[in-house]
């Protein structure tokens, strides 16, 4: 079991939050055969666990004009087991006394407060320099402290974007319920097209990456709170 980070934007974090994301999909980097001396199509195999790969999945594909079969190695970085924290958007502030967040995801009424707090605040004492405390962070520079979703995986695939199903779509929070089997048939997969677009940019669906596609359930809580409660 590993601990890790894991960057999401404030939509996907509203959806872990409201329950409905299990799945993220992440592009392997780099891409099997980058630098395109295969020709025909790319073949996956998982490779069996052993000392060498204990956690692996391999690519082959034939060589240009034929003749021998080429084959790469990728160990996805997360694997089942591990333990991810979820870094996003902030504010960081205090009372005096303790350091805590405020998150962007939680929308205009939490941090329309933390901003008008500081204002108020400046007022009484201009001496101070309250720039820290209104400055948006982005979500790389979220400490692990002030992480308030932990996501145990408990499964990886390998796939191609497009392999994603309708039920892999709405686990990855495409869809706000209620909603019916039919409308999800429907709309669930150009939702979370559009929703991939919006993260990695245009054409970037139709561009069908190997990607890795990680299962997990959501404890709306700090990783080192965890333990401690349970405890």
């Amino acid at each position: 079991m590993t601990d890790r980070p894991i960057l999401f934007s404030g939509p996907m974090v509203r959806a872990l939050l409201a329950g409905r994301k299990t799945q993220t999909r992440r592009i392997i980097k780099p891409q099997p055969f980058a630098s395109g001396y295969y020709d025909r199509e790319i073949e996956l195999n998982v490779i069996p666990a052993n000392n060498q790969y204990p956690k692996a999945f391999r690519f082959n594909a034939n060589a240009v004009g034929g003749g021998a079969i080429l084959e790469e190695v990728f160990e996805p970085r997360i694997n089942a087991g591990d333990r991810l924290w979820v870094k996003e958007n902030h504010y960081l502030t205090d009372d005096g006394d303790d350091e805590y967040a405020v998150y962007v995801a939680d929308g205009n009424d939490a941090t329309g407060e933390h901003l008008h707090e500081i204002a108020a605040l400046e007022k009484l004492h201009p001496a101070v320099d309250w720039s820290k405390h209104k400055k948006q962070r982005p979500s790389i520079h979220m400490p692990r402290w002030a992480s308030r979703i932990t996501l145990i995986v408990t499964d990886v695939r390998v796939e191609r974007l497009q392999d994603c199903s309708v039920t892999d779509a709405c686990a990855e929070g495409a869809l706000v319920p209620p909603y019916t089997e039919q409308f999800a048939n429907v709309h669930a997969l150009p939702m979370y097209q559009a929703i991939w677009q919006g993260i990695n940019g245009p054409g970037s669906w139709e561009a069908n990456p190997w990607v890795a596609a990680y299962t997990f359930t959501v404890i709306k809580q700090n990783i080192d709170q965890i333990e401690k409660v349970a405890a």
